[in-house]
């Protein structure tokens, strides 16, 4: 089984202060954020991980100051095309977290068990204040997974998916963050989700660099070094540079 990992390129967020990814390193910078999902191909069956953000004029209705690019191309099911797959046919889905740019487009894949951590689930469905513009829940909007919940599978911790591929739990940008191991040819990949959204974040091994978005402090530099333990080469989930390098995993 040669398993290959493909980062999908499903919009871009302009002018992103470059401190809010980097608690507050490089302040003053700006750069352009990769919207990313991912498409775990070569196992029994193809594993989508994160379903990319709600459309532009969703996000600008509720993230105002967010400047969401996502031409027809780059929409999901574009992306899926192009890489040949039909997301109706997908059996698995697993998300890093429930925020609106990761988690925005669970309705595209009705066949799938979205596989999603407890208290990841329990969050989101009742977060606290400062986090309801992130998973889009407040008096005012519901996030649109809610749509799908039938369909969400919780889970206790870490799981096999199949052979080769396993999620772990890994808590801290949100409590109930989880990453993808992937074991191929090529070596071992983690798809980390938040906890790492730029290659910056992981520069030097021995200096913690969270994202400038976090639920608890403790719990993400515990990742950080369980990160480091599982000696994986990590893909970031919000990297332009993800592009270039990608697919992961080939010989």
């Amino acid at each position: 089984m040669t398993l290959t990992i493909h980062a999908l390129h499903v919009g871009t967020l302009t002018q992103f202060p470059t401190s809010a990814m980097l608690f507050g390193r490089r302040f003053g910078e700006q750069h352009d954020v990769a919207m990313l999902m991912f498409v775990i191909l070569g196992g029994p069956h193809p594993v989508v991980v994160d379903t990319g953000p709600t459309s532009p004029a969703r996000a600008s209705s509720h993230h105002p100051g967010f400047q969401l690019h996502q031409p027809p191309s780059l929409r999901p099911e574009a992306a899926l095309q192009r890489l040949g797959v039909d997301p109706s046919t997908v059996r698995t889905v697993i998300h890093t977290h429930l925020h609106w740019d990761h988690a925005g487009n669970d309705d595209l894949f009705p066949s799938a068990q979205i596989l999603v951590q407890r208290d990841e689930l329990h969050y989101a469905i009742a977060p606290l204040a400062p986090s309801r513009a992130a998973y889009e829940n407040s008096p005012a909007v519901a996030p649109v997974w809610l749509d799908q919940l039938r369909q969400v599978r919780p889970l206790d911790g870490n799981m096999e998916v199949f052979e080769k591929v396993r999620v772990i739990h890994l808590p801290g940008h949100t409590p109930g963050s989880q990453g993808v191991v992937v074991d191929t040819d090529a070596g071992r990949y983690l798809i980390a989700g938040d906890n790492v959204p730029m290659y910056d974040s992981i520069e030097d091994p021995d200096v913690f660099v969270p994202n400038g978005a976090f639920t608890n402090l403790h719990d993400y530099e515990r990742t950080h070094r369980r990160i480091r333990e599982l000696n994986c080469s990590v893909i970031p989930s919000h990297d332009l540079r993800v592009l270039e390098r990608q697919p992961f995993g080939q010989p």
